[in-house]
């Protein structure tokens, strides 16, 4: 199932990893663990943030999604559900 992974980062420990220089490393190592399919990085609730696009096999899956950003960055994680229009289509709503 696809799902739409919402990420935020606390000031700290991420103001303390860029001001050491390894804010990019550890990002790509919670990338290179998560291999999601798209990955955006914006403003999330005044902080720094990212939106992931993961697949979700199943939900015993999830807490392997999420772990890398918690221990590693301290972050809030958030998932919804996202469908396609086929999804959508396959839901019958006409019934």
């Amino acid at each position: 199932m696809r799902m739409i992974m919402h990420v935020d980062f606390p000031l700290e420990p991420f103001n303390t990893l860029v001001r050491n220089g390894t804010a990019g490393a550890a990002l790509q190592k919670a990338l290179n663990d998560v291999k999601p399919e798209a990955a955006y990085f914006s403003e999330e609730n005044g902080r720094r943030g990212a939106v992931l696009i993961v697949d979700v096999p199943e939900a015993s899956k999830i807490p392997a999604l999420a772990e890398p950003f918690f221990l590693t960055l301290n972050a809030t994680v958030r998932f919804r559900i996202a469908m396609t229009p086929e999804d959508l289509a396959r839901g019958d709503l006409e019934s």
